[in-house]
């Protein structure tokens, strides 16, 4: 039997290689002959570097940056070579803040600009910056002003990005302004209250109308202009980059139609399960492209809600891997929920293998 594994994280729980590696553990309980394929996966948010790292090769160069308060921190970017993958969550992330630090208003993405900078310094001319998870919301003015600075000598920006193939995976579709845009979509869950809200649109309102007086054109309304707080709109406006569905330039990166030819059954999940899921996001990528070869698709999810939609989109089960009496906490320990996962996949196997008798 061959059995495709490519779970996406579970946020503040499993890497998805660690989510990944517990399922094959329960396949291989029931069938350690199975050939199975395990690929780290992400939509561009949290893991992205890990994922692209499994697929590409290279190596991995830790850089000092400024976190979201100017505060020094190690980022990482991956070199393979001449492309730099980058995700903006390792200089400019949530995860970087305590709770009751997190501060929109004054949050800056100067740090993602040092990131790319030092990507390009090594020599990498093709960047795929992963968008997700970022603590800013800025439209990206923090990041251009660390980029200016260091290319200054060289023309600026506009300069050396005339060199740049960049490429942004992104999973959502929001402009930069207005009710759907960063600040009004995304800010809150970055701490932002409805006044800075108001306030934080108004800024990248004025910066989106200075930049296209300057420069001649507009990307502010693109689709994901908005995204990791307006950082899709820099990239787009300032280094020419093109968006594309995260999900879809992993899975073309890693050959997936070619990984999926002859597999019996593909496992596939993410923390939580529920019509959102439906919107393009990590699992939807992978049952697409395995429904054009009629391979069975298992969803397993930390919560699971709106299962008969899930059903519907033609999921062949959508389970949750928790026990229904298990405290949550109890469930977001990263070992418990290793075992919940290798437990689940476990019980499915020898209940598959008892249907098919």
């Amino acid at each position: 039997m061959k059995v495709v594994v490519a779970i996406d994280s579970y946020k503040g729980c499993l890497t998805s290689q660690e989510a990944g590696r517990a399922a094959e553990k329960g396949i291989r309980r029931i069938c350690p002959e199975s050939d199975v394929v395990m690929l780290p996966v992400s939509d561009g948010g949290e893991g992205w570097l890990s994922a692209c790292h499994a697929v590409l090769g290279g190596q991995q160069i830790a850089v000092e940056v400024s976190d979201p308060l100017g505060r020094p921190v190690t980022a990482n970017f991956l070199k393979s070579e001449d492309t730099a993958v980058i995700e903006i969550a390792q200089a400019s992330g949530l995860m970087l803040l305590k709770a009751d630090e997190r501060d929109p208003l004054h949050a800056t993405s100067y740090g993602t600009g040092q990131l790319v900078a030092a990507a390009i310094r090594s020599g990498c001319r093709r960047l795929l910056v992963g968008l997700g998870g970022s603590a800013v919301s800025d439209a990206g003015q923090g990041m251009i002003h660390a980029l200016d600075e260091t290319f200054k000598a060289e023309g600026g920006l506009q300069e050396v990005a005339r060199r740049l193939h960049v490429v942004i995976a992104c999973d959502v579709d929001n402009p930069l302004c207005g009710p759907h845009g960063a600040a009004s979509v995304f800010g809150p869950q970055k701490g932002a209250t409805p006044e800075m809200v108001v306030e934080l649109d108004r800024r990248a309102t004025d910066f989106a109308r200075q930049s296209a007086c300057k420069m001649g054109y507009d990307c502010s309304l693109q689709p994901g202009a908005g995204a990791a707080g307006g950082l899709g709109y820099a990239f787009m406006q300032f280094m020419h980059a093109e968006c594309r569905s995260g999900v879809e330039l992993l899975l073309d990166m890693a050959d997936f139609d070619r990984l999926i030819e002859r597999a019996d059954l593909v496992i596939t999940g993410e923390g939580a399960a529920d019509r959102q899921t439906l919107m393009g996001k990590l699992p939807m990528g992978i049952l697409e492209h395995a429904k054009e070869r009629n391979i069975p698709v298992w969803l397993l999810a930390g919560r699971v809600s709106d299962e008969e939609k899930l059903r519907e989109a033609g999921f062949a089960i959508v389970k949750s891997i928790n026990p229904p009496e298990q405290d949550i906490r109890q469930a977001m320990i990263p070992q418990v929920a290793k075992e919940n996962m290798s437990r689940t996949v476990c019980k499915m196997i020898r209940s598959s293998i008892h249907n098919n008798k």
